[in-house]
């Protein structure tokens, strides 16, 4: 299936998500830094991170719904999105509830905004392999022509 939001001829959901996916992840790598050396200036970072990440998935999410719409409903590829996106809304919302967290004083953040943190990328390490899934395995999003030698994308734009 072709995806239905795409620019020069690729699919938006898939080059935004690298984004939030990295920014969110290298934030609690940072955090990991900050408590294994207790350095302010780690949490501080962590925290801009955060923020950052927390855009990029704004920027990200509607292109995947716009995506999911377009599954055939009854099938696996819909079940499947529908998990990916349902679960990348819960770690939004635990990125968001750490950032709020930090907020006051983002060089020393409390305890609840790391474990907000660490859930938020555990979850997002299995939502990142449901969305592997729908690309790889299940084809969504992958232009109706692909193959081994398929033409340039920017050869034959359909949007």
């Amino acid at each position: 299936m072709e995806s239905r939001a795409k620019f020069l001829g690729h699919p938006i959901h898939q080059m935004l998500i690298v984004f939030p996916l990295g920014l969110l992840a290298t934030a609690v790598i940072v955090d990991v830094i900050y408590l294994a050396g207790e350095s302010l200036i780690f949490a501080e970072v962590a925290y801009y991170l955060v923020l950052a990440g927390l855009i990029g998935g704004a920027l990200a999410a509607p292109f995947g719904l716009i995506d999911w719409l377009a599954i055939p409903h009854g099938t696996r590829a819909k079940r499947i999105g529908a998990m990916h996106g349902i679960g990348n809304v819960i770690v939004m919302l635990l990125f968001v509830a750490s950032a709020v967290l930090r907020s006051d004083l983002p060089s020393e953040p409390p305890l609840m905004a790391y474990l907000c943190s660490f859930v938020g990328a555990g979850i997002a390490l299995v939502t990142a392999w449901l969305g592997g899934e729908l690309v790889d395995r299940l084809g969504i999003g992958v232009s109706d022509g692909a193959n081994v030698n398929a033409t340039s994308s920017l050869r034959h734009r359909t949007s």
